[in-house]
């Protein structure tokens, strides 16, 4: 396992030792803007004694905490993507998300191990806007994507994670040149384990794992990852999933946010996908107690303007009965994590 390719270049910096990467690394963590320090702080603790490294979730199903990775599963899971996605040395990368988290960090990790010529920009909304140049690859979160649909044209291949992609947002990419996927993965499973092609010929709506990737469900029918070369223990999700093959799968939605109403369960992920193409604002689907029904499902959405049953009763005629909102609640701000996830229930809570 080696940390370090000789090949790797940051923001056109080539280094001819380890030493040398540590010292920009240590320059890195004296500066005070954008993500430089995280990582700079990142690289110096990817080249230490220590065989593992400290990540932090982001919180959006829980309480952050702080997991401890083993330098070998890590680089294992870079070697996976790198491979996967044909990423050879040289290749020309962006780094635009936070190296805080682990989707950050496992860009650096790949483009110190495969000999990338990695840039760096803060983790802002259009990170294309400050280059004029082309890009092999990059991975962005949903809400820079749709900020950056008209540079998209800068950059080869693009991984997409950290959220769903909206009905209408993927509609949209199918007039984007670059080779795009959607991932599926969580800090536990060091970054991305499954891929969904996003466009092009081979688009699709099921999940594939990567080599050495393979999935069981649980009697809840929620993912259950065996993945020995990032971690040694199967990986149990609350992701309730369609199985089509041991190395496949259809996401619906988590379990522990399944509305039971009348005895019909509904998932919220599958109808906020169903009403992303028609509801501009940010969003999402969660339930309240009812006296007949058990629960009822209801609308939160992000807005100054108060919002009723009637603004939305065309948009409604599409859904099931028991897929209908009963009830529309709105707030000025929802409560995000530091990566942009909405927290559904300390939103709630303010509501």
């Amino acid at each position: 396992m080696k940390l370090l390719h000789s090949k790797f270049k940051l923001n056109g910096e080539a280094f001819s030792s380890a030493e040398g990467l540590k010292e920009r690394a240590n320059h890195l963590v004296e500066k005070e803007k954008n993500d430089e320090p995280a990582i700079g702080k990142f690289i110096l603790e990817w080249l230490d004694e220590n065989n593992f490294i400290t990540v932090k979730t982001s919180g959006s199903t829980g309480i952050p905490k702080k997991l401890k990775l083993q330098k070998k599963h890590v680089f294992n899971s870079a070697e996976a993507t790198v491979n996967y996605f044909d990423l050879k040395e040289n290749t020309k990368a962006l780094l635009c998300l936070s190296s805080e988290y682990i989707a950050g960090k496992m860009m650096l990790v790949r483009a110190m191990t495969a000999g990338w010529d990695l840039h760096t920009v803060a983790p802002e909304k259009n990170p294309f806007e400050s280059f004029e140049d082309n890009f092999d690859f990059t991975a962005m979160v949903p809400y820079q994507v749709f900020h950056s649909l008209a540079d998209l044209h800068k950059v080869k291949k693009l991984i997409i994670g950290g959220g769903a992609v909206s009905r209408k947002l993927e509609k949209q990419l199918q007039e984007v040149s670059a080779k795009i996927s959607a991932t599926y993965g969580m800090t536990e499973t060091i970054s991305h384990i499954a891929v969904r092609p996003l466009n092009g010929i081979e688009k699709s709506s099921v999940f594939m794992a990567l080599p050495k990737v393979n999935f069981t469900q649980n009697e809840n029918n929620c993912l259950q990852i065996h993945a020995p070369e990032i971690s040694e223990e199967t990986v149990l999700t609350n992701d309730v999933v369609e199985l089509i093959s041991p190395t496949s799968f259809k996401f619906l939605g988590r379990i522990d946010n399944v509305i039971n109403t009348g005895g019909i369960k509904v998932h919220p992920e599958i109808l906020e996908e169903k009403l992303s193409l028609h509801i501009n604002q940010p969003f999402f689907i969660a339930s309240e107690k009812d006296e007949a029904l058990g629960e009822r499902v209801i609308l939160i959405i992000e807005s100054e303007k108060q919002l009723q049953l009637e603004d939305y009763s065309e948009t409604f005629e599409m859904l099931s009965t028991y897929e209908k909102p009963k009830k529309v609640y709105t707030t000025p701000q929802f409560i995000y994590t530091e990566t942009g996830k909405i927290l559904r229930a300390a939103t709630l809570e303010t509501i």
